[in-house]
C-alpha cells in the first residue's frame, strides 16, 4: 500500500473542497458579513453537522469500518455485503426517525444551542426555520459516510474524498445568484441558503452511490433488524457516540456562550472555517486512509508493517502541519484580510476572526495528531478509551470557555478548544505508548525537531515579509491584496521546504517521488 499516495488523493481532494469552500464563504461575507443571517446560518448549518459527527463520521464509522474490515478479511465479500446491507438499512431507519422529530421539536433545539438568540425574536425565528430546512443534509451525509466506509476499506477513497467538493459547488452557485440577483431580506436569504444545503447533500451522496456501483457492491436495503452485526455495531458504538457526544458538547457550549456576544458565532464561523483548511486536508486524509489500513493489518497480523504506518502517519501529519500551524499564528490578520474583508464584512469583523483564528491555529497540530492516534484505539475495537480522554477534553474545555469568555470573548472560546485539544491528543498519545500499541521511531522524532525548527524560520521569514508588503495588502485593489497574499504563501513554502530539505527534517523530494509510483496493493 502506497500510504503517501492514498493521503494525496484524499488529501488533493479536500484541498479543492477547501478551496472551494474558501470561495464559498468569500461570497456568503460579501453577501450576508457578519449580521444576523451570518449568525443564523452558523447556527442552521453546524445543527446537522452537529449530528452527523456524532452519529455518522465519529461513532458510526469508528465502529462500523473495523467490523467490515474483519468481514472482508474473514468472511470475503459475500459476509461484508450482508454486514453493510444490515447496518445500513438500521441506520437509515435512525436517520429518518431523528429528523422527523427533530423537525417537531427544532424550537427546543436552537434554544438549547444557540439560547442568547431568543432575545432576539426575528433572529431565534430565522434560525429554526433555516434548520429545519438544513436539517436533511444529516440524513444524506450519513449514508455518504457509510457507503464511504465501504469504499475506502476497498482502497478506494477518491469518490468519497471529491464528493465533498460538491458541497462547495452547489453553494457558490445558490449564492452567485443571490448576489447578482441583488437578493435583500432576512428571511429569503436565509430560506435560499438552507435549501441550497440540503441540495448539496443530495449531490454528494450520488457521488458515492455511483462508485459503488462501479466496483460493484450490491447494496440492498430492507426492513430493520436487530441483527448479530447490528448488535456488535451499537455494543462498539455507543462509547463513540458518548465521545462524540462529548465532543459536540464542546461545539454545543461555545455556540451558546458565544450566542451572547453579538456577530461571535458568525467570527467563530468564519476562523474556523480558515483552520479547517490544513486541518481537513491533513487530519481528514489520514483519518480516512489510516483506519481501514491499521484494522486490516492488525487482523492479518502484520504488526511490524502497523507500526510502520503509524509512525509514517505521524511524520507525514506533522510536516503539513506544523509550518501550517506557524503560519496562521504569524498572520492572520492579512489572511483573514485578502480573504473576507469586503461588502458587509468590514475591519471590525476582520480583527475579530483574525484573533480566533490564532487562537485556533495553536491547537491544529492536537487536532491532526488525534486524527493518528485515534485509529490505533478504533483498529483495536476500543471505543471506550478515546471516549474517556473525550470527557477530559470536555471538562478543560467548558471550564476555560466559562473563565475565558468574560476576559477575551469570542477569543477565549477558540482558545479553551485549543487547549481541550491538546489534552485530548496528549492522553490519546501517551496510553497508546505506554500499552505498547506504538512504538515511537527514534528518527522520527529527530526528524519532527528539524521539522519544528523549520517551522519556525518560516515563521520569521513572512513575518518580515507581511511588512514590507504591508502597503500592498492595505492600499492595493483586490488583485493587487490577493497577488500579496500569494507572495507571501509561496515564499513562506518555499523557505519551509528548503530548510526542512537541507536539514534532514523530511525529503520532500522522495515524497514526491512516491506520488508516481502505482499503487500495487488490492
Amino acid at each position: 500500500m502506497n500510504l503517501v499516495r492514498n493521503f494525496a488523493t484524499v488529501g488533493g481532494a479536500t484541498l479543492l473542497s477547501r478551496l472551494l469552500g474558501f470561495a464559498r464563504d468569500i461570497l456568503l461575507a460579501a453577501a450576508v458579513g457578519a449580521g444576523p443571517v451570518a449568525d443564523a446560518f452558523a447556527v442552521a448549518f453546524r445543527l446537522p453537522n452537529l449530528f452527523r459527527r456524532l452519529f455518522a463520521e465519529g461513532a458510526f464509522n469508528s465502529a462500523f469500518i473495523p467490523l467490515f474490515g474483519r468481514a472482508v478479511e474473514e468472511g470475503g465479500d459475500k459476509a461484508a455485503r450482508q454486514l453493510a446491507s444490515e447496518v445500513g438499512s438500521a441506520l437509515l431507519f435512525v436517520l429518518l426517525i431523528l429528523t422527523a422529530v427533530a423537525q417537531i421539536l427544532m424550537p427546543f433545539v436552537v434554544l438549547g444551542l444557540a439560547y442568547g438568540y431568543s432575545a432576539d425574536p426575528d433572529k431565534f425565528d430565522l434560525t429554526v426555520t433555516m434548520a429545519r430546512i438544513a436539517f436533511p443534509y444529516l440524513t444524506f451525509m450519513s449514508m455518504l459516510a457509510f457507503i464511504g466506509g465501504i469504499l475506502n476499506t476497498y482502497h478506494r477513497f477518491a469518490a468519497a474524498a471529491i464528493a465533498p467538493v460538491m458541497l462547495n459547488v452547489v453553494m457558490c452557485g445558490v449564492l452567485g445568484t443571490v448576489l447578482l440577483l441583488g437578493v435583500d431580506g432576512d428571511q429569503q436569504l436565509g430560506v435560499i441558503l438552507s435549501i441550497g444545503v440540503s441540495i448539496s447533500g443530495v449531490v454528494q451522496l450520488a457521488v458515492v452511490v455511483f462508485d459503488l456501483k462501479r466496483l460493484g457492491f450490491p447494496l440492498r436495503f430492507r426492513w430493520p433488524r436487530y441483527t448479530p452485526s447490528v448488535k456488535r455495531l451499537v455494543v462498539l458504538g455507543i462509547p463513540g457516540v458518548i465521545a462524540g457526544g462529548i465532543t459536540q458538547i464542546n461545539i454545543v457550549v461555545g455556540t451558546a456562550i458565544a450566542s451572547v456576544q453579538d456577530g461571535a458565532n458568525a467570527l467563530l464561523y468564519y476562523a474556523d472555517r480558515l483552520y479547517q483548511l490544513p486541518l481537513g486536508v491533513i487530519g481528514i486524509a489520514i483519518g480516512v486512509v489510516l483506519l481501514p489500513s491499521l484494522t486490516r493489518q492488525l487482523r492479518a497480523g502484520e504488526h511490524k508493517a502497523y507500526q510502520h504506518t503509524l509512525n509514517r502517519s505521524l511524520e507525514f501529519s506533522l510536516v503539513l502541519t506544523l509550518p501550517a500551524a506557524v503560519a496562521l499564528v504569524v498572520v492572520p490578520g492579512e489572511i483573514v484580510s485578502v480573504l473576507f474583508e469586503r461588502g458587509e464584512f468590514d475591519a471590525e469583523a476582520v480583527n475579530g476572526t483574525a484573533a480566533a483564528l490564532a487562537a485556533f491555529a495553536v491547537g491544529l497540530p492536537a487536532f491532526v495528531l488525534n486524527k493518528v492516534f485515534s485509529p490505533g484505539y478504533f483498529a483495536r475495537e476500543d471505543t471506550k478509551t478515546p471516549m474517556q480522554f473525550a470527557a477530559a477534553g470536555m471538562v478543560v474545555n467548558v471550564v476555560l470557555s466559562l473563565a475565558l469568555f468574560p476576559v477575551l470573548q469570542h477569543v477565549g472560546i477558540a482558545l479553551a478548544t485549543t487547549i481541550a485539544g491538546w489534552v485530548n491528543t496528549a492522553l490519546l498519545g501517551l496510553v497508546l505508548w505506554r500499552r505498547g500499541h506504538f512504538v515511537v521511531d527514534p528518527t522520527v522524532v529527530r526528524k519532527l525537531a528539524l521539522v519544528l525548527g523549520s517551522s519556525l524560520l518560516m515563521g520569521m521569514a513572512i513575518y518580515g515579509l507581511a511588512g514590507v508588503l504591508e502597503p500592498f495588502f492595505n492600499g492595493g485593489g483586490q488583485l493587487t491584496r490577493f497577488g500579496a497574499l500569494a507572495v507571501l504563501v509561496l515564499a513562506g513554502m518555499a523557505v519551509f521546504a528548503i530548510c526542512v530539505q537541507l536539514s534532514g527534517g523530511s525529503d520532500l523530494v522522495s515524497h514526491l517521488k512516491s506520488l508516481k509510483r502505482r499503487n500495487t496493493s488490492p
